[in-house]
């Protein structure tokens, strides 16, 4: 796997995303760094602004937050591309923002899902580094729906209503 390597993306369906991914352990092992540049690399090609290992049929606590406009979303906040290993919410505030969300692995499908406004996470960076953040707005909707993947949820489960039916591109 090279950094320009594009991984295949799991769709809807794919037993993989329906499964609570596995902790991360050697933290230092080259393999981990290539699944992460290789993931970085297929996420921008996707034209995504997350994505989660377990996506690209790999069964590890790993995402990436990448926030920045893009034809998918032209009113994104732009942000360095952010890997986060076991990533852990501490927190969720009380208020929160209905918006409509998107997926790579629900191709052509937006919903409107209700998120918590703000959010307090823990994460390993790709160095090994423990870091606590607080993260609010956009930023703080694609780390929860990229969680939500590592836990085997798809955002579309989220779908508040059963009179929202999700809408197609």
């Amino acid at each position: 796997m090279t950094e320009t390597h594009l991984l295949p993306i799991a769709q809807r369906g794919e037993p993989i995303l329906q499964q609570r991914a596995q902790e991360v352990t050697g933290l230092h092992d080259p393999v981990l760094q290539q699944l992460i540049d290789a993931m970085q690399a297929t996420m921008l090609a996707a034209n995504g602004v997350g994505i989660a290992a377990p996506q690209v049929f790999v069964s590890k606590r790993v995402i990436i937050v990448a926030s920045r406009p893009n034809p998918r979303y032209p009113d994104a906040p732009s942000m360095q591309p952010l890997a986060m290993i076991n990533p852990e919410i501490l927190w969720r505030s009380a208020a929160t923002c209905l918006s409509e969300e998107g997926c790579l692995s629900v191709p052509d499908v937006r919903a409107p899902i209700e998120r918590a406004e703000r959010i307090q996470v823990r994460y390993l960076t790709r160095a090994g580094e423990t870091r606590e953040a607080e993260y609010s707005g956009f930023i703080a909707r694609i780390i929860q729906h990229e969680c939500d993947h590592l836990d085997g949820i798809l955002f579309v489960e989220r779908v508040m209503d059963d009179t929202q039916e999700p809408t197609r591109d």
